[in-house]
């Protein structure tokens, strides 16, 4: 069984998260901005679909993606190298986060709610929330959306409508956490999508160990702005 959680009531010890199914924690309370940051900053995120309740998880393992071991392949180097884009960040956030709740081929529905859209919108316009978009001839044509707290970035979800446009973001995403002393991405659950960029399970507990190091940064919650030199 897990705790049901009314307002007010903190999270339990991401040790208690069952092991199927992997990492379900806790159920109940909300999304708004000052739960999800308790909840990022303790290794615990929401993922749900419409009609449940609020569903808090923490797997172990846990899948990351360290910047300094971001595969770049040969392919996607040369589609950078050609600059036929624009990379964009935190002017198209709502955007972003629609794309992404978009079913997938193959997939009914969508674990971003409604509600799952409007309260990361509100952790966007706090600051703690991010959009990195690729743009192509003026339209959007992939990106991804995120959490960041402290040196640690938690990657949510991403979209692409064109080809290499979410890898695109997500390459300049990495060089710029890398450049910033960023020391890990949360991938949150394992695919092998986000291993072929060099992302890896570790032990929960090994993650516990080096978020509670990241998010202890000064806070930046700020718009972001990438530089412009990030693949010269």
């Amino acid at each position: 069984m897990i705790p049901w959680l009314e307002a007010g009531d903190p999270f339990p010890p991401v040790e208690r998260a069952l092991e199927e199914p992997n990492g379900l924690l806790a159920a109940g309370a909300d999304l708004f901005v000052p739960r999800l940051l308790e909840a990022y900053r303790n290794g615990i995120f929401p993922w749900y679909s419409e009609g449940q309740p609020v569903l808090w998880w923490s797997p172990d393992p846990r899948m990351v993606l360290f910047p300094s071991e971001f595969k770049l392949s040969r392919s996607l180097r040369k589609r950078i190298a050609k600059r036929d884009y624009e990379i964009r960040v935190d002017t198209a956030f709502e955007a972003v986060i629609s794309a992404c709740a978009e079913p997938r081929p193959g997939r009914e529905g969508t674990w971003i709610t409604g509600d799952m859209v409007a309260a990361y919108t509100a952790l966007a316009r706090a600051g703690h929330a991010h959009s990195v978009e690729t743009w192509i001839g003026g339209e959007l044509a992939g990106g991804l959306y995120g959490v960041a707290l402290g040196r640690m970035f938690f990657g949510e979800s991403m979209f692409t409508n064109a080809p290499d446009a979410s890898k695109i973001a997500l390459a300049h995403l990495v060089r710029q956490l890398e450049r910033r002393d960023y020391g890990m991405i949360d991938c949150q659950m394992t695919t092998a999508h986000l291993a072929r960029f060099g992302a890896r399970e570790i032990p929960r507990a090994e993650f516990m160990r080096k978020l509670t190091d990241l998010v202890n940064y000064p806070d930046t919650a700020r718009r972001w702005a990438f530089d412009d030199d990030l693949f010269d």
